[in-house]
């Protein structure tokens, strides 16, 4: 067979990534890009098409290959030392003029290029009539139009790539004096593409600055901005001749809805209560499915507890795979249905288009930070994961803004504390108090974000905010084919940690509880017993000041996940059990006190291993994890006195 490498290029929110799923299915494989000291998701996967093969690269999504951002250098890279056969561009047909940027540069790139206009649906509403042919005759490469969504113009985009086009010798037609020193530079750098970079971000070779000061007084801007000022003009001239604009009835649908959602009243009580309804669902819906497995995980431990009887196995065979591992494993894994609709239902705000429109909705507040609306992105996705939401703040333009969204992103209550709240909510809370107790949670991690982000921005990171442009992409209708391949794939990551991570934590767990031999299992004379007893008192104050509330606190340094895994290793018991265990050393208060220090004291190993590559500096790693475990502790102590003083005791 023939085998044809394609990389997916184009700007984020182009349909790249639904293209890539609907191309491959769950064909595909998710990596990481080599070589780099930040982790950039990297996904690959193939299709066989009649006698082909086709193996096809998601690249990171860009607005421009400048190689500013590690995005753009990390396309480049690939496109320049991999040699994909074809390159598919994406592009929104709906916002070309932005778009067509990249399609310029790939042009100048001379990489082998497929244009794939998606999004024809909203082009339509907008009145906007392309015409393919004359656009392909300008661009020198060919044009399909698709929907990624379904198999809308997939055939066409397939044969596109099947004939190989050449890399197009058409590109941006510069003026007469920069042609004119893009020619004298490339005779030094060897090509067009090289020679334009240097004239834009410098050179080490005198002669290639000595050409960029004399267009900087030329023209009385930066080289720079002059490439990109006759860029876009030139792409201009290619709307003029092969767009025609329609009447398409008054504003577009995303207007009209804009006006409602960002508006300064309406904005934030919607997204308010967008977050309310997402958590009374994730309870509603999941109770059941949760009650099946648990109830799944009790006859597992029953029959493993009669088979491990009949062959008379030792008391602590049966300790280690009914309390150890059937226990602690299956305590966490009970939640997976929750955690599945929570990234459901993430997937298809993100998906739709209105989670750009929050970062538009907080900018006003996140001004106060001297950051602005785009910083809110991280802390968003913060919801998921703190690992992405770290390195998403790379996306940010100066290093204060990155420093500063780095230290407050934690604070945002990812995925893998929800178990520590469906957990206790489910015992201690009933009814419509239940969404409403974890919408509390996730708006105190909010707002204590917020204030330390101010309190760090009037003593560490002073400084103003940089300009806010944000790209707002149209309303989109999620397709349920990407949103259950998002969903999936986090929920997988889930799983997954409860094989590599919290096996072998609550296997640790375990040993420690039942060590020295001869000890009654997670006594006060085991190690594990011991050590909780040790650092108990600390947490005293803020209700919790019992032994297996400290461990599960310090076994939540490796995954928030494994403190209910730890309480249910300790306890020998599964979900059911722990709710009659729990009742008895927690109070609805102490469990609200407790779930707050869980939002707040400092992420797992492996976001803090993060904050140290984003930033590299084990200085503010130490500040993040010491400033959080202490507001961690001052909130709590507040949230438990002050519910003393009023009576909730």
């Amino acid at each position: 067979m023939k085998k044809i490498t394609v990389a997916l290029a184009g700007n984020p929110n182009c349909g790249k990534t639904t293209l890539f799923n609907n191309l491959t299915g769950m064909r595909h494989h998710v990596g990481n890009w080599p070589g780099k000291t930040v982790t950039v998701e990297k996904k690959e996967g193939k299709i066989i098409y009649d006698d082909t093969i086709l193996e096809i690269v998601d690249l990171p999504g860009t607005y421009s290959l400048s190689g500013r951002s590690l995005e753009e250098e990390i396309a480049v890279n690939y496109l320049l030392n991999e040699k994909p056969d074809v390159v598919v561009n994406i592009a929104d047909a709906a916002h070309l003029e932005r778009n067509l940027y990249v399609t310029l540069q790939l042009i100048e790139l001379g990489v082998p290029l497929v244009l794939a206009l998606n999004m024809n649906r909203y082009a339509d509403a907008e009145g906007l009539v392309i015409d393919t042919k004359h656009l392909s005759k300008m661009l020198g490469v060919p044009v399909v139009q698709i929907e990624a969504i379904d198999e809308t113009g997939k055939d066409g985009l397939i044969k596109a790539i099947l004939s190989r086009p050449a890399p197009s010798t058409m590109g941006t037609r510069y003026d007469h004096e920069l042609e004119e020193h893009i020619r004298e530079v490339t005779a030094i750098t060897g090509s067009r593409w090289s020679a334009i970079q240097a004239l834009i971000h410098g050179s080490e070779e005198p002669e290639i600055e000595s050409v960029r000061t004399h267009l900087a007084g030329i023209y009385g801007v930066s080289p720079g901005e002059v490439f990109a000022d006759q860029r876009y003009g030139f792409i201009a001239g290619i709307l003029h001749e092969s767009v025609d604009h329609m009447e398409a009835g008054g504003k577009n649908q995303s207007e009209r809805i804009d006006r409602i959602v960002t508006s300064r009243w309406l904005g934030f009580p919607i997204f308010l209560a967008v977050m309310y309804l997402i958590f009374q669902i994730v309870f509603t819906v999941g109770a059941p499915i949760m009650d099946l497995i648990d109830e799944g995980f009790g006859l597992l431990a029953g029959f493993a507890s009669a088979g491990l009887a009949g062959i008379a196995a030792p008391d602590w065979v049966a300790s280690l795979i009914c309390d150890g591992v059937i226990g602690g494993v299956g305590s966490v894994v009970v939640f997976l249905p929750n955690i599945f609709l929570l990234f459901l239902l993430l997937a298809i705000l993100e998906d739709s288009g209105y989670l750009a429109r929050v970062a538009v909705i907080m900018d006003r507040v996140m001004h106060k930070l001297g950051l602005h609306g785009k910083s809110f992105i991280p802390m968003i996705l913060g919801f998921g994961c703190s690992v992405p939401a770290i390195m998403a703040a790379r996306t940010l333009e100066t290093k204060r803004e990155r420093f500063l969204t780095i230290l407050i992103t934690p604070f945002m209550s990812c995925g893998a504390r929800l178990p520590v709240y469906l957990l206790l909510v489910g015992i201690f809370f009933a009814g419509w108090s239940q969404g409403l107790v974890m919408f509390s949670l996730y708006l105190l991690g909010i707002l204590v974000a917020l204030i330390c982000g101010i309190l760090l921005r009037k003593t560490l990171f002073q400084g103003e905010s940089s300009a806010f442009v944000l790209e707002m992409p149209p309303y989109r209708l999620p397709t349920v084919k990407g949103v259950l391949i998002h969903a999936g794939e986090r929920s997988w990551e889930f799983l997954r940690k409860a094989g590599v991570i919290i096996f072998p934590a609550v296997l640790l767990m375990w040993l420690l509880a039942s060590l020295p031999f001869g000890v009654e299992y997670a006594s006060s004379e085991s190690l594990m017993g011991i050590a909780g007893s040790t650092i108990a008192p600390i947490f005293a104050p803020l209700g919790f000041g019992f032994a297996e509330a400290a461990i599960a606190i310090l076994m939540g340094l490796v995954a928030k996940e494994v403190v209910v895994g730890a309480f249910g290793t300790l306890y020998g018991v599964g979900e059911e059990g722990l709710a009659d265990v729990l009742m008895n050393v927690f109070t609805p208060l102490s469990a609200y006190s407790f779930m707050v220090f869980i939002l707040l004291y400092m992420p797992c190993l492996a976001a803090m291993f993060t904050i140290r590559q984003e930033t590299r500096s084990w200085g503010m790693t130490g500040l993040a994890a010491f400033g959080m475990c202490a507001v961690a502790w001052v909130v709590s102590f507040v949230v438990y006195q002050g519910g003393v003083l009023l009576g909730f005791a």
